[in-house]
C-alpha cells in the first residue's frame, strides 16, 4: 500500500494540466486508440510488453496530448508509469522516419512536464525516462522485433553520436510475437480482428460490407466481444477510414515509386546524351576546330560547348 501511495505521489508531480490537453481541432481515430484508451487494457498491454504484473490501473497516468500532429500523423498513447515516460504508437505502414517523429513529440512532451524556470537553477531536473514502442500490424512483412535508430537518418553516420533515439518496432499481425500475444488477450483479439477484413477485402467485399462482417462475426466468437458491441457503430466508421487511408497511402507511395523511376530514366537519357556530346566535341577539338565552329556543327549554345570544353580540359 506504500508502495502505491508514494508511486502515485511520483506520477503525480509530471501532471499535466487539462487545459493543456484539451484538442484544438478534432482528429480521426484509430481502433487501436479506442481499444487502449481503456487504462485497464492498457496496464495489460504494458504488462505484456515489459513483463510485469501490475494491477492497479491508478499507478498509471496517461498523459497523451491531443493536439500532438505531426504531418498528419499523432502519437496513439504515451503515458507514465513506475517513472517512465512510454509512448505507445500504433501503424499499419512501414515507416523509418519514426525515430524523428518521436524525437520531435517527446522534446514536445517534456516541455509541457517541466517547470522551465527551473532549467537554469544548480539543481538537475529530473525528468521520466523515455520508451518507445511502436506495434505494426501493416501487409509488408517484417520480423517480430525490430529496432529503429535516429543516427541512421544522419547525413554523416558516427558510431558515437551525440544524440540519439531508439524506437522499438514489434510485429503485432496475427501468429507474430505469440508470447506478447498469449500475455495480453486485447492484443491478441485485436490481431484477429484485423485479419478477418482483411482476409474479407482481398475477396473483393465491399469495404463497409467486410468490416461490418468481421465486426459481426467477432461479436459471436467472442473476439474483442464487449468492445466491439459497446463501440460497434464506431468501430465501423473507424476500421473503413483506416483502410481508406491505408489503400491511399499505398497507392501514393506508388505514384512516387514510379515518378522515381521516370525521373531516373530522364536522368539516365541526358547523361548519356551529354555523355555522347562530350565525346564528338572531343574529335572535333583534335581537328582543332573552334568553339563557333564545333556549336554550329552540333546546333548547341556556344555557353554549352564552353562548359563542356572546360569540364574536358579539368579531366585531361
Amino acid at each position: 500500500m506504500a508502495r502505491r501511495k508514494s508511486q502515485k505521489r511520483r506520477n503525480k508531480k509530471y501532471q499535466v494540466s487539462n487545459r493543456q490537453l484539451k484538442a484544438k481541432r478534432p482528429y480521426k481515430d484509430t481502433i487501436f486508440r479506442m481499444l487502449y484508451h481503456d487504462k485497464e487494457n492498457l496496464l495489460l498491454l504494458y504488462n505484456a510488453v515489459n513483463g510485469r504484473n501490475y494491477t492497479n490501473v491508478e499507478d498509471l497516468q496517461i498523459v497523451t496530448l491531443e493536439n500532438a500532429i505531426y504531418m498528419g500523423m499523432k502519437n496513439d498513447l504515451a503515458f507514465i508509469m513506475d517513472m517512465n515516460l512510454y509512448l505507445y504508437e500504433h501503424q499499419s505502414t512501414y515507416n523509418s522516419n519514426i525515430p524523428l517523429r518521436n524525437l520531435f513529440y517527446i522534446a514536445d512532451e517534456y516541455q509541457r512536464l517541466v517547470v522551465r524556470k527551473s532549467l537554469y537553477s544548480t539543481v538537475i531536473q529530473k525528468i521520466p525516462t523515455p520508451r518507445f514502442i511502436v506495434f505494426y500490424n501493416g501487409t509488408k512483412k517484417v520480423e517480430d522485433y525490430n529496432e529503429f535508430r535516429l543516427s541512421s537518418a544522419y547525413e554523416n553516420p558516427t558510431d558515437d553520436p551525440d544524440l540519439e533515439l531508439r524506437v522499438t518496432m514489434l510485429n503485432v499481425n496475427d501468429g507474430h510475437n505469440l508470447e506478447l500475444m498469449e500475455h495480453c488477450r486485447t492484443l491478441k483479439e485485436y490481431a484477429k480482428y484485423v485479419a478477418r477484413v482483411r482476409k474479407y477485402v482481398t475477396q473483393n467485399i465491399p469495404l463497409e460490407e467486410a468490416v461490418t462482417r468481421a465486426v459481426d462475426e467477432c461479436i459471436k466468437e467472442g473476439i474483442l466481444a464487449e468492445f466491439l458491441v459497446k463501440n460497434k457503430a464506431e468501430v465501423i466508421k473507424v476500421s473503413i477510414y483506416e483502410y481508406d487511408k491505408e489503400f491511399e497511402e499505398k497507392k501514393l507511395r506508388k505514384a512516387e515509386y514510379e515518378a522515381g523511376v521516370e525521373a531516373g530514366v530522364e536522368s539516365g537519357i541526358e547523361l548519356g546524351e551529354r555523355s555522347l556530346l562530350k565525346k564528338q566535341i572531343k574529335k572535333k577539338l583534335k581537328k582543332r576546330k573552334s568553339i563557333g565552329q564545333i556549336a554550329d556543327e552540333l546546333e548547341e549554345e556556344v555557353t554549352a560547348i564552353q562548359r563542356i570544353i572546360e569540364e574536358i580540359q579539368k579531366e585531361e
